[in-house]
């Protein structure tokens, strides 16, 4: 049965993606774990970052990407087909790695968010705008070990479609003020959420990503973090730091073709970092 996990903040530029990307592949080549990663976000990011511009143009015209997912639901066609859209053995390790699979995200997501609220939820109300997802890969799930969902920076209908189907939700931020502001509200509209739709979904965590060692600010938004976690009025804080680097940026480069993960992640203490995270991960699901 797989852990499913959706990964949220509602600020962009925080590191959500890498983080969703460095996990997955360490989860599936380091740890020889079956992943899917659910690319919900519109920036498609992720999906770049696993299988290139090049290759993602080519589903996208295809209609192979989740936008023909969401326009079918709008539009009232079929032209959707999980098996076509999902891509197997993704990654720019040595030609991808085969245990990673990829349900690409499309830029014309963007142009069609603000329509998905409008969606009716069928003659007899047996669906809904934030059941797309759900009713759509529910056969599909369980053959994978883990499934991270990289989420757009928002908590609106696509972002509520992940959130639907996950277990858990991690909150990938940098340390401090402007990153950290919507915990509180990510905490109490994700509860709602569940609560409403009879949902177990559970908080899993904060992870502090591109901090900086000589940040008095960072220094200080980790102890306030881990207080807060103290008097129960926050989830925990991993206790794996990710530092800031261009490593990061580097990581993120399709046409980089490294031949292993250490070579992808190895400069500095990176490969080090990711892996104890994702042992972090794996010990708290």
């Amino acid at each position: 049965m797989a852990h499913i996990i959706s990964m949220i903040n509602l600020k962009g530029g925080v590191g959500k993606t890498s983080t969703t990307i460095a996990l997955a592949e360490f989860l599936a080549y380091e740890k020889k774990q079956d992943v899917l990663v659910i690319d919900l976000d519109p920036q498609t990011n992720a999906t770049v970052a696993l299988i290139g511009d090049v290759e993602w143009d080519k589903r996208d015209k295809k209609n192979q990407t989740l936008l023909q997912l969401f326009k079918d639901r709008l539009e009232k066609t079929k032209k959707f087909e999980l098996a076509k859209a999902i891509v197997k053995g993704v990654s720019n390790i040595r030609g991808g790695i085969p245990s990673l699979d990829l349900l690409p995200s499309s830029l014309g997501l963007i142009e069609i968010q603000d329509k998905l609220p409008l969606i009716s939820a069928g003659d007899f109300f047996a669906s809904s705008p934030v059941t797309i997802l759900k009713d759509t890969i529910a056969g599909v799930v369980d053959s994978y070990d883990y499934v991270l969902i990289d989420c757009p920076p928002n908590l609106g209908i696509i972002t509520l479609n992940g959130i639907l189907i996950s277990d858990y939700y991690l909150i990938p931020s940098i340390p401090d003020i402007l990153s950290t502001y919507g915990i509180p509200q990510i905490l109490n509209r994700v509860q709602a959420f569940a609560d409403q739709t009879s949902s177990t979904i559970k908080p899993l965590g904060i992870i502090a990503s591109m901090y900086r060692e000589q940040s008095s600010l960072h220094k200080a938004t980790i102890r306030d973090l881990k207080a807060k976690h103290a008097a129960g009025t926050y989830p925990r804080l991993f206790d794996t730091i990710i530092p800031l680097s261009v490593r990061t940026a580097d990581a993120a480069d399709y046409d980089a073709s490294p031949n292993t993960i250490k070579q992808k992640y190895g400069y500095g203490n990176y490969f080090e970092v990711y892996n104890s995270l994702t042992d972090e991960l794996m010990a708290h699901v």
